[in-house]
């Protein structure tokens, strides 16, 4: 998946945290590979997962996600889920934001019960 230049907000973990607090419909949009998840999620009332690779053939879900409300991409570090965010929005799915820092910023901001990985 090819990174297309395009403007994408990232989100802060705390900023994440006050957003899920307050009640907003927001989609989790994990990318990361299964052993991954396997080992740590963030928990979330709506969670969706695709692994990087999965992007293009799950276009509907994303999709369905979007027409929800807001949707959030993480993985490790931020930098995966920030090349979908930017690929989505090249092929029509603007509005994706990105977890700055990832699962691993999560951990250690937010959530130090949520497993961190190296």
């Amino acid at each position: 998946m090819p990174d297309e230049p395009s403007a994408v907000v990232e989100l802060d973990p705390r900023t994440l945290r006050a957003r899920l607090d307050d009640g907003e419909p927001i989609t989790l949009l994990d990318v990361r590979e299964p052993d991954e998840r396997d080992f740590a999620a963030i928990p979330a009332a709506a969670d969706l997962f695709v692994p990087m690779r999965d992007v293009p053939d799950r276009l509907d879900a994303i999709r369905a996600a979007l027409a929800r409300g807001p949707v959030v991409a993480y993985c490790h570090h931020g930098v995966r889920s920030l090349h979908v965010a930017r690929w989505l929005a090249a092929h029509g799915l603007p509005g994706v934001l990105n977890l700055q820092g990832g699962i691993d910023a999560w951990s250690t901001a937010v959530d130090p019960d949520v497993p961190r990985y190296f």
